[in-house]
């Protein structure tokens, strides 16, 4: 082992990874029908990016599991979803639970790893999860989802998607009871996906740190996905983190550029992002009549060091994206990647503080200023009973 390895080791022993996003139990759901007899994440071996000796291997203390469900379900079929992912997230934890301990809180993280567990937080990808409703948001919270991603790749009748066509020029009034009722309850408000403008009504609507779960920086690489240097600026007055994610096209210039080109032509046959399934079976013929270009780690180096450096060290994680797209930067190819994404910043001069700051200590932080905020805010109101009808004229699901 290399005296660099021999340091980023060490290091991850005291301050493991908490990724912002893992898309594992969507594949369980794909490939198995959530049986882990037949996806063993335990033992191995098996044909995701994601299983419980890799992450051991890239030195992860804790996830978010995403429970992912597509934008195509809406209503009460996305509801019933995304209960089913929350299931499969706590079905998850409950088998290796040798493994994995389950994790609401910054504490619970703590604890987690004092008992030589693997922290297994929840984050739900999308506001149609919530059929726009706040109580359907507060019983999320209850079953243990600590954030929100407020759109996925469609607008919701409440919020712009970065990757639809706008509508309501960021957040409705509705909206922005959705943000508050978030802070209130501790749940964080997650920015990845959504629109510039869904961006800065969030954060200016904001009581509490937001983070992006899976985004790098637009100035680096020009996709809608990404976050502004404007935004980053104000994300880092509101105490927030950006989780710098892996995936190619939101990396690589190249891989960017690759992407848009196939969106266009999706767009010329009438196909949209919006239309989940009929989006990815153009896709895949078109990366097969197109290699998409590759990405390596020092993309995602220049987003960290892109990130901190608009934004500030203190306010910059990672967000892989592990099991949610089909192809990552080399070097980065499964869990196993963290390590040598770090020996590389620690190349280029980062601290073992400002690499401990990255790999957990900035969502950290954020997740006990979100609990503390909402003891404060929980003082002060309710549980908000506002409707979408209330605020914008809209019936729920329209």
């Amino acid at each position: 082992m290399t005296a660099a390895a021999a340091r980023i080791a060490t290091l991850l022993q005291t301050h493991p990874v908490v990724d912002g996003h893992n898309d594992l139990l969507w594949e369980a759901r794909q490939r198995v029908g959530y049986d882990f007899d037949g996806l063993d994440v335990g033992a191995g071996g098996t044909p995701t990016h994601t299983d419980l000796p890799r992450l051991r291997k890239g030195g992860v203390g804790g996830q978010f599991w995403s429970v992912f469900v597509p934008a195509s379900l809406s209503g009460d079929d996305a509801v019933s979803a995304t209960l089913e992912q929350v299931d499969a997230g706590h079905q998850l934890v409950a088998r290796y639970g040798d493994q994995l301990a389950f994790a609401r809180t910054a504490d619970d993280v703590a604890a987690a790893w004092e008992s030589g567990r693997i922290a297994s937080l929840l984050g739900a990808e999308g506001g149609h999860s919530i059929n726009s409703s706040l109580a359907t948001l507060r019983m999320l919270y209850v079953l243990g989802v600590r954030y929100l991603t407020l759109t996925h790749n469609s607008n919701v009748p409440w919020a712009d998607s970065g990757t639809d066509e706008p509508v309501h020029g960021g957040l409705t009034r509705f909206g922005v009871e959705v943000v508050r009722e978030m802070n209130r309850i501790g749940m964080l408000v997650d920015l990845s996906h959504v629109s510039g403008d869904t961006m800065r009504d969030a954060l200016r609507a904001a009581k509490a740190p937001a983070i992006f779960s899976h985004s790098s920086a637009r100035s680096v690489c020009d996709s809608p996905r990404n976050v502004p240097d404007d935004v980053l600026e104000s994300l880092r007055d509101n105490g927030g983190v950006c989780m710098v994610t892996f995936v190619p096209k939101f990396v690589n210039p190249d891989a960017a550029a690759w992407h848009a080109q196939g969106v266009a032509e999706a767009a010329a046959q009438g196909v949209t992002q919006a239309d989940a399934t009929a989006f990815a079976s153009f896709y895949a013929g078109y990366r097969s009549r197109s290699p998409e270009p590759r990405a390596t780690v020092a993309d995602v180096v220049r987003h960290c060091e892109h990130v901190r450096e608009v934004a500030g060290v203190d306010h910059v994680g990672l967000g892989g994206d592990y099991d949610g797209v089909d192809v990552l930067p080399e070097g980065l190819d499964d869990v196993t990647g963290y390590p040598r994404l770090l020996a590389a910043l620690a190349e280029r001069g980062w601290s073992d503080a400002d690499l401990s700051s990255l790999t957990s200590g900035n969502i950290l932080r954020v997740l006990r200023e979100a609990e503390a905020g909402a003891r404060v805010l929980q003082q002060q109101r309710g549980p908000s009973l506002a409707t979408i009808a209330d605020l914008d004229g809209q019936a729920v699901g329209s």
